[in-house]
């Protein structure tokens, strides 16, 4: 007999899976947005999303995309409701979706320490592609709002940068 925790953990990798519309390189899960999924009988669950900010119009496709998977999974009751406290971070896209980013030509946000203490100071930005740190900013705002358009002086070669929140 499966037990509400194990489905519970199963409908998370189901929906965590879903891959980003915006980036589709991660899933949600990688990228930290899905918070929780909640079984409240047979056939009934609930997801919890939390947007990489206030008025993120992928947010609707995340949604619908989960509802699709869930329901392709046997689930006939979805609802995702987004949830907006804690706020989402760059501190919650996971180890693999930083490697990802990378991999996929995106500079990925630098990651808070791991002992949790201060930030280090630095404004410099790696290079996907050459893994130099002399970048320079070409548009604070590339193709969404959570990345900016960034140029290797090294390699020339441009790219997007996943900016900290």
């Amino acid at each position: 007999m499966v037990t509400e925790t194990h489905l519970e953990a199963e409908l998370r990798r189901v929906a965590g899976a879903v891959p980003d519309p915006e980036l589709p390189v991660l899933t949600l899960e990688e990228l930290g947005v899905l918070r929780a999924v909640h079984v409240f009988g047979p056939g009934r669950v609930e997801v919890e999303l939390t947007p990489t900010y206030t008025g993120c119009p992928a947010i609707e496709a995340m949604s619908s995309d989960i509802e699709r998977a869930l329901h392709d999974h046997g689930i006939p009751e979805v609802s995702v409701r987004t949830v907006l406290s804690p706020a989402w971070s760059t501190d919650d896209i996971s180890a693999e979706g930083r490697r990802k980013l990378a991999e996929f030509g995106i500079a990925p946000p630098r990651p808070q320490p791991a002992d949790g203490g201060p930030v280090p100071l630095t404004l410099s930005v790696r290079c996907p592609h050459c893994g130099s740190t002399d970048t320079e900013l070409l548009s604070r705002f590339s193709s969404t709002a959570c990345k900016a358009l960034r140029r290797c002086v090294s390699c020339r070669e441009p790219f997007d940068h996943f900016k900290e929140l």
